[in-house]
């Protein structure tokens, strides 16, 4: 009998990595590797979506007040401009704080846009995931709202929706009203939400003489919570000079107590006596922020009592992304 020639299977042709189309995780991986997708391109573009962006709000106008109104802020509101208009049928689009039953977004019946911005996302960059789910609400259908989802990782980000140019003035709210612009039709699901989120609203105050500087109100005391566009390093020499020299508080009773992360910027925060209203912080942040510039400026060495000042407010920083 005469052999058999051995069979060969013709090798299929390496595909680049800008051409391998997405499958699902347990097929063949197109690229030709052998391998399934979820342990071959699978895994890359995974990692690209979950990859996490440090300063989700770089580049867009009001970058501390975006961190803010994401991490400190209850309840506020701020219209959005497009970058290239609105579309037909679109009146206005606002960013809110927090949406009822906790919407990602929310095309009312005037169709009019409203996204949420203290939601969970699903990928490592926060504005990726608010592009994607803003502009799925431009086209939704008036009166629904829109869910989350994970966003491609080569989706458009903030950056690319919303105009540069332009001022972002945030408007704090004493509670969330602003959700039912008639509130004797709502649905007893919203307006249940409405209660609640109402119930646990920590009454806020933005100030006016400093940038993305907000007093809140609790219990025991109040509190100044400024976000700072500074690079963190060379806040925290500037804040430890300042505390070395019993400059850092905001007048008698008031005490910098520490700081926060939040996405890629240092939040700095003061203890303030209860009777201490936002009122009367305007005038004292507004001297503290001439005294940070001057020692921002400084190039010199920290002293023995600096550093010691600087290792206690590393010591009192607590992460929130």
């Amino acid at each position: 009998m005469a052999k058999k020639r051995p069979q060969t299977k013709a090798k299929r042709p390496r595909l680049d990595d800008a051409e391998v189309p997405v499958v699902g995780a347990r097929e063949p991986c197109p690229c030709g590797s052998g391998r399934r997708y979820k342990a071959c391109h699978g895994r890359t573009a995974a990692q690209a979506t979950t990859a996490l962006v440090q300063r989700p709000f770089e580049g867009l106008p009001g970058e501390c007040d975006w961190v803010a109104l994401r991490e400190l802020v209850p309840a506020a509101t701020v219209g959005l401009t497009l970058r290239d208009g609105l579309p037909e049928g679109v009146p206005s689009v606002t960013l809110a704080t927090v949406l009822p039953m906790a919407w990602p977004a929310l095309r009312r019946d005037d169709g009019s846009v409203l996204l949420g911005l203290q939601n969970d996302t699903a990928s490592g960059d926060i504005s990726r995931d608010l592009a994607d789910t803003l502009a799925r609400a431009l086209t939704a259908d008036p009166g629904t709202p829109v869910q989350g989802r994970r966003a491609p990782a080569d989706g458009l980000r903030l950056q690319d929706l919303l105009a540069p140019e332009g001022a972002f003035e945030p408007e704090v709210h004493s509670g969330f009203e602003f959700w039912v612009p008639d509130p004797d039709n709502a649905t007893p699901d919203v307006t249940a939400s409405l209660e609640r989120a109402n119930a646990a609203a920590i009454p806020t105050v933005r100030l006016q003489s400093v940038d993305a500087a907000y007093w809140c109100e609790t219990p025991d005391k109040n509190h100044l919570r400024w976000v700072m566009p500074h690079e963190e390093e060379r806040l925290l020499d500037a804040l430890a000079r300042l505390h070395a020299a019993g400059r850092s508080s905001l007048g008698e009773g008031t005490r910098l107590v520490g700081s926060f992360r939040a996405h890629g910027l240092t939040v700095p925060v003061w203890d303030l006596p209860s009777e201490i209203t936002a009122q009367d912080i305007e005038k004292p942040a507004a001297e503290f922020a001439e005294r940070l510039a001057e020692a921002l400026a400084a190039d010199a060495a920290l002293t023995h009592d600096e550093r010691r000042a600087r290792g206690g407010l590393t010591n009192r920083q607590v992460t929130l992304s």
